[in-house]
């Protein structure tokens, strides 16, 4: 690598670590206790994949995609699922103008940057399918005419795992879709304190039209975005890191507790979720611990298990934290 081509590299990590730090800043100021879930919301964001929530509801996990969005300066929509949504809800269609006597496109709600999906599993299997299509082929046809969707295109979905009744329960391979899954979880007590300290101040600022507002953080700019791809893009990924991925995919295949292990799909979204990590650890190459990290949230939600896991009552993750361990780890310094 020249001189000119380092310090590209350089200037493209530190631009990166920025972006990075000022979003977990301004995201924080208003939100405790859920750092992990901006940082999966990051990796999805520099990764090109859509992620999904799935919490009980009042956890924050709107505010937390509005957020996201602001901070971002993305354009943002949001779809609340009902069985009654019809895929034309979602992305659009021909709408008659009487005073013309003509059609007329008319987008839905997709057509954004950064769109939150609530309740996805409340949904016809017709609607979950015309969204989740569109996620993976990054465009929409309507009336013969193919659509691309805004760049960059994120979906944020979340669904209620204790519910039951008058549900669509999502298949595993519309499931499959989504880059990550993971939680939000309730805070800890102090970060409760917290957030009820914040709302009270909100609303004694709202009382008194004399009190001083805090000025909002500027979102980020076009490049400041770019440059978190233009770093990702760059990362490195060791011959023995792929390997090491295709071993821990080959473990879940040959398991004699899942039925259907990891796809080859799944094993290049962990790649490229392993490579987002690296980024957000301020590292321009790949370790082990990077796909360790992310492994749960991207394989999790694309393993079938036998039945007798089910019954057993065992803990998909600690499961998964056992394969993991019974995979031969490279040596850290033959690949950095």
């Amino acid at each position: 690598m020249t001189t000119v081509e380092t310090a590209a590299v350089d200037q493209s990590f530190s631009a990166a670590r920025e972006t990075i730090e000022s979003l977990r800043r301004q995201i924080g100021a208003r939100l405790f206790g859920v750092e992990h879930a901006v940082d999966a919301l990051l990796i999805a964001l520099m990764a090109r994949g859509h992620i999904l929530l799935e919490d009980v509801p009042g956890v924050g996990k709107t505010e937390l995609a509005k957020q996201f969005a602001a901070s971002l300066g993305l354009s943002f929509r949001r779809i609340q699922c009902t069985p009654d949504l019809m895929p034309a809800d979602v992305l659009g269609g021909l709408v008659f103008h009487p005073k013309d006597g003509e059609f007329h496109l008319r987008k839905g709600p997709i057509f954004a940057n950064l769109l939150l999906v609530d309740e996805l599993n409340r949904a016809l299997p017709r609607t979950q399918s015309a969204l989740l299509e569109a996620m993976a082929e990054g465009h929409v046809t309507l009336d013969g005419e193919t659509l691309p969707l805004p760049e960059p295109f994120l979906v944020i979905a979340t669904q209620n795992p204790i519910e039951s009744q008058g549900v669509f329960p999502l298949p595993e391979a519309q499931v499959d879709r989504f880059l990550l899954r993971t939680k939000l979880g309730y805070p800890p007590v102090e970060q409760d304190t917290r957030l009820l300290r914040l709302h009270l101040q909100l609303d004694a600022a709202a009382g008194d039209s004399d009190a001083p507002s805090k000025p909002a953080d500027a979102p980020l700019n076009p490049a400041a975005l770019d440059a978190l791809y233009q770093a990702v893009a760059r990362v490195q990924v060791h011959e023995d890191i792929l390997t090491y991925i295709s071993r821990l995919v080959q473990a879940t295949r040959s398991h004699p507790d899942v039925e259907i292990g990891a796809s080859p799909r799944a094993m290049v979204m962990l790649a490229a979720a392993a490579r987002a990590h690296a980024v957000l650890a301020h590292r321009t190459f790949v370790i082990p611990d990077d796909v360790q990290q992310v492994i749960a949230s991207v394989f999790l939600h694309r393993l079938v298990f036998q039945g007798h896991m089910e019954f057993s009552g065992t803990d998909p993750e600690a499961w998964l934290k056992q394969l993991v361990e019974s995979v031969e780890v490279p040596i850290e310094r033959d690949i950095v």
